[in-house]
């Protein structure tokens, strides 16, 4: 495939979007695969890979983005993207609108769009948000919580997830985000039915119980026993990850002193997924501590004990047509959803 024909697919794909917000909720289906999304710091753009196992990940596009992040960002670049399945059967995608390289790629004249003396390193001001009920026709909006919220002064607004809250019955927005020159620190906020725009202002998710360390890149995940866990990193010595439990989807997260990673390389981007064919999670997270970069793995039944499952293509975690992503996101999907997925793009 030439450039300029994959650039060409590439954008169309985002702009010949499906409003197809008013799709009715399909029949439950029985979940037989894993859908990894990802991106890489070479593009800045999204990426996809299915699994059948749980172990093994095929990019749907050969290693290629399934969407531009120079068509779906306004900075040119997006990082950091998180998928979830809503109520409605439809699935939400929130990544990241900042590219890291955007002086050097020339989409910029200086090195942050905002000055850094001003609003400090990376200082971008939201995020990508999109919707599809079939995983490949996709509403797209960028939202800024700096315009749905002038009196915020935002110095960066980074890693968003989505996750349903039953008690709100919408879907809830939580990330990271730095207000004025003060510390990074993670916030909520609820959506539209539509995914298009921010209803609530931003609130603060959980503090940590010691001043002046920075917490970042939060990931919730419904127990069965009613409860929430939260995975975060905190930058503490160096970037690790801890976790936290609720009974409340926003609130009320108790602070747990252990560390959950295996090893210490600085990493980030947690990530947590459960297996479909037994009781376990596994804990995905982006070790930015080793050259180059890479995944590592832990898996639990009990959020008490975890197993190194080592790194990817370095242990039982494997790739099959892709390497090097970067802060990636895993969620179940049916058979059907999969194979739809894989033959769009092949």
């Amino acid at each position: 495939m030439t450039f300029f024909r994959l650039r060409f697919l590439l954008g169309a794909f985002v702009l010949l979007l499906s409003l197809n917000s008013c799709k009715p909720q399909q029949d439950a289906e029985e979940m037989e695969a894993y859908l990894m999304v990802y991106f890489k710091d070479d593009t800045h753009s999204l990426y996809m890979a299915i699994s059948e196992d749980g172990y093994v990940f095929s990019d749907v596009n050969d290693g290629f983005p399934v969407a531009a992040g120079d068509t779906l960002a306004g900075q040119k670049g997006i990082r950091d993207p998180h998928i979830t399945r809503g109520p409605d059967g439809a699935f939400y995608l929130a990544m990241t609108d900042l590219h890291i390289f955007g002086m050097q790629e020339g989409h910029r004249d200086t090195q942050w769009e905002r000055p850094q003396e001003d609003y400090d390193w990376g200082n971008n001001r939201g995020f990508v948000l999109m919707k599809s009920f079939d995983l490949i026709h996709w509403t797209h909006t960028r939202v800024y919580v700096e315009d749905a919220f002038p009196h915020l002064d935002v110095g960066c607004a980074w890693a968003p997830q989505t996750i349903y809250d039953p008690e709100e019955d919408r879907m809830m927005l939580y990330f990271t985000m730095r207000l004025g020159h003060g510390l990074t620190g993670l916030y909520y906020a609820y959506t539209n039915d539509d995914f298009t725009q921010l209803d609530t202002e931003p609130q603060v998710l959980f503090e940590y119980p010691q001043t002046g360390i920075q917490i970042l890149d939060a990931d919730i995940t419904p127990m069965p026993d009613g409860r929430y866990c939260m995975m975060y990193v905190v930058q503490e010595r160096q970037n690790g990850i801890k976790m936290a439990f609720s009974d409340k989807i926003n609130q009320g997260y108790e602070y747990q002193d252990e560390w959950v990673n295996a090893g210490d390389r600085a990493c980030e981007a947690p990530n947590l997924w459960p297996r479909i064919d037994g009781d376990s999670w596994v804990l995905m997270y982006d070790i930015f501590g080793i050259n180059p970069h890479n995944f590592g793995f832990v898996e639990t039944s009990d959020f008490k004990n975890f197993t190194d499952l080592g790194h990817l293509n370095k242990g039982v975690m494997q790739t099959t047509n892709f390497e090097i992503p970067k802060h990636g996101a895993v969620m179940q999907v049916s058979r059907r959803e999969a194979e739809q997925l894989r033959e769009y793009w092949q």
